[in-house]
C-alpha cells in the first residue's frame, strides 16, 4: 500500500469515492428520461438532443487523453478537488441554461470533469487500499451504477415532475458539494507517486501507450466495454418492440436490473479479492456468453420472465468493469497510474460510444417497431468477449510485474 490510511478512514474514504461516482453517473443518466422535456422546452431536432446526451461520453474521452500529459504530476486530493469542484459548476450551470447551446457546453464540461474524476478515484483507490482488500473497494464505488438506476434516477424525475427540470440538475450539484467538503476533511494527501522513479520519467508522456504491457491493459478495457455497448443502448427499443413489454413498465424492469446490479457489484468485489482479479475477469466475460445470447435471442414473454433475464443479462455484464480495473491499476507502476487509467477512461468511453454507433449500422426497425439484426449483434458480443478473454490471457502473462507497481 502506498498511501496507508487506518481501517476506519479507509471505509469512510470508499463510500465518499462512492458517493462521487453516484454523483457523476446520475448527471449523465439523468438526461436521458428529460429528452422529451428538453425536446419541447428547447424546440430540439433528434440529433440535437443527440448531441446533448453525446457531448458527456465525448468530452470524457477527449479529456482522459489530455490527462495523459499532467495527471501525475500533482498531489491526487488536489487533482480530484479541483475537477470535482468544475463539475458542481457545470452541474449548477445545467440547471441555469437558457438554451440549447447553453446546456450543450456544460454538459461538455461536466463529461470533461467527470472522465478525470474516474481515473482519479481509481488511482486513489489502487494507492491508499491494499491489494487483498482493493477489489471490495472498487466494487463499492462501482455500485454507484446501481445505486444510480434504482434511486437516483427515479428520484431525480419525481423532482422534475414535481418542480421543474431543472431542479435535479441543482439537487445532485448540492449534493456534490457536501461531498466535496467531505473529501476535503477525509481524503489524506495521496502523493507518494510523486517520488522519483526509473520509470517515472518518461521524456514523452505518449510513451506510457509504447509499453505492450500497459496498452494491453487499456485495449483489454476497449473490448469489454465494447462488447456490453453493442447491446445495452437498444435494450429499450428492443424489450418494446420485440418482447411486448409496455413502455410503462420500463421502470419496473430498470429498477430490477438496478438493484441486481447493486447487489452483484458488491459480491463481484468481494469475490474478485479473494479468488483474484484476473481469475474473477475470466469467469464473469466467460458468464455472460449464455445471458447475451439468452437475451439477445429472447422470444416475447410475459413481464416477469424478460425482467429476470434483464437482471441477470446487467448483473453481469456491468460488474466485468470491476475486476477489470482491480487488475489493470494494480500491474501499472505508481507513478504511471493516474495516467494510464485517465487512458483507460478514455478508451472505455470511446469503446461505449463507437459500440452504439456500429451497433446502429447494424440493427434495422421494422414497421411495426420490431428491432431486426439485434441477435446478430449478440454473437458480435459474444465474438468480442472471446477477445477479451484472449487479451486477459496475453496481459496477464505480459504486463508489468507486481513487484514493479508497489500496491
Amino acid at each position: 500500500m502506498n498511501t496507508a490510511a487506518p481501517p476506519r478512514q479507509e471505509k469512510l474514504l470508499t463510500l465518499l469515492l462512492a458517493g462521487v461516482q453516484f454523483s457523476h453517473l446520475l448527471d449523465f443518466m439523468i438526461i436521458l428520461p428529460l429528452g422529451p422535456e428538453l425536446i419541447r422546452r428547447f424546440d430540439l431536432t433528434t440529433a440535437q438532443f443527440g448531441a446533448l446526451v453525446s457531448a458527456y461520453t465525448l468530452a470524457s474521452a477527449a479529456m482522459g487523453v489530455l490527462g495523459l500529459f499532467w495527471l501525475d504530476r500533482f498531489d491526487r486530493k488536489r487533482t480530484l478537488l479541483a475537477v470535482y469542484a468544475g463539475f458542481i459548476l457545470a452541474t449548477l450551470a445545467c440547471g441555469v441554461a437558457s438554451s440549447h447551446v447553453a446546456l450543450l457546453v456544460a454538459r461538455s464540461l461536466a463529461g470533461a470533469c467527470a472522465g478525470l474524476m474516474g481515473a482519479v478515484i481509481m488511482a486513489i483507490i489502487a494507492d491508499v487500499v491494499p491489494g487483498e482488500r482493493r477489489g471490495r473497494a472498487i466494487g463499492t464505488v462501482m455500485s454507484a451504477l446501481g445505486l444510480s438506476a434504482v434511486a437516483g434516477v427515479p428520484l431525480g424525475l419525481g423532482l422534475a415532475n414535481q418542480f421543474d427540470w431543472r431542479v435535479p440538475f441543482w439537487a445532485i450539484g448540492g449534493l456534490a458539494a457536501v461531498l466535496w467538503l467531505g473529501l476535503l476533511r477525509v481524503l489524506p494527501p495521496v502523493k507518494h507517486h510523486l517520488a522519483r522513479d526509473p520509470e517515472a520519467s518518461p521524456g514523452n508522456p505518449l510513451s506510457t501507450l509504447a509499453s505492450p504491457s500497459l496498452a494491453l491493459g487499456w485495449l483489454l478495457t476497449f473490448c469489454v466495454v465494447f462488447a456490453s455497448f453493442l447491446l445495452i443502448p437498444y435494450l429499450s427499443p428492443f424489450m418494446v418492440g420485440n418482447l411486448g413489454v409496455a413502455s410503462t413498465d420500463l421502470t419496473w424492469v430498470y429498477l430490477g436490473g438496478g438493484a441486481g446490479t447493486l447487489f452483484a457489484a458488491k459480491l463481484v468485489g468481494r469475490f474478485t479479492d479473494r479468488l483474484g482479479a484476473g481469475r474473477m475477469l475470466a469467469w464473469l466475460l466467460a458468464g455472460t456468453v449464455g445471458p447475451h445470447l439468452l437475451f439477445t435471442h429472447l422470444s416475447p414473454a410475459p413481464l416477469p420472465v424478460v425482467t429476470s433475464a434483464f437482471v441477470l443479462f446487467m448483473a453481469v455484464t456491468s460488474t466485468r468493469a470491476i475486476p477489470t480495473i482491480a487488475l489493470v491499476s494494480a500491474r501499472v507502476p505508481p507513478a504511471l497510474r493516474g495516467r494510464f487509467l485517465a487512458v483507460n477512461m478514455a478508451a472505455s468511453d470511446g469503446a461505449s460510444g463507437l459500440a452504439a454507433w456500429v451497433s446502429g449500422l447494424l440493427i434495422t426497425t421494422a414497421p411495426d417497431g420490431a428491432l431486426l439484426g439485434f441477435g446478430q449483434v449478440g454473437w458480435m458480443a459474444v465474438a468480442v468477449t472471446a477477445l477479451s478473454l484472449c487479451l486477459l490471457w496475453t496481459f496477464s502473462r505480459s504486463a508489468l510485474p507486481l513487484k514493479a507497481a508497489t500496491t
